[in-house]
């Protein structure tokens, strides 16, 4: 069966986010943690308030318990503190505590570096052209 170019696109997709993660977790080997770990600090970062424990699993896309674990060894490494929520006894906010915030900072700039390699030799014309392809798959999986 011939691959058809939607069959070629979702496969090359798949492909490089595998491997610019694969290269990212490599480059941030040095800094004594997991993909998940740093994954999970830079999701927070991007937070404006701090989030719920809940609200921060729906953004990193895993489920409740796992964030739990992962939270559980940030939390020992002192990176990140869980907060009580007034209103909901249940909840807990997730906040960054100050050793996390140089290494956020390491994170964003080894990852800044890896994307101007990654996107050398590629125009802003169709930079914009497969920004807006993509989102308009994300538009149509979001309707699924």
């Amino acid at each position: 069966m011939p691959l058809t170019d939607q069959h070629r696109f979702g496969m090359q997709l798949a492909q490089m986010s595998r491997g610019w993660r694969a290269e990212l977790d490599r480059r941030l080997a040095g800094l004594g943690l997991s993909q998940a770990r740093w994954l999970v600090l830079l999701h927070l970062a991007r937070f404006e308030d701090a989030p719920t424990q809940r609200e921060l699993a729906q953004s990193v896309g895993v489920e409740g318990p796992t964030l739990a674990r992962l939270l559980d060894s940030l939390e020992s490494q002192g990176l990140v503190q869980r907060q009580s929520v007034m209103e909901d006894r249940r909840a807990k906010k997730i906040v960054l505590c100050a050793p996390a915030l140089p290494l956020i900072e390491q994170i964003e700039t080894i990852a800044a570096q890896l994307r101007s390699e990654l996107f050398v030799g590629i125009d802003e014309a169709d930079m914009k052209v497969c920004m807006r392809v993509h989102g308009h798959i994300l538009a149509n999986l979001e309707k699924s």
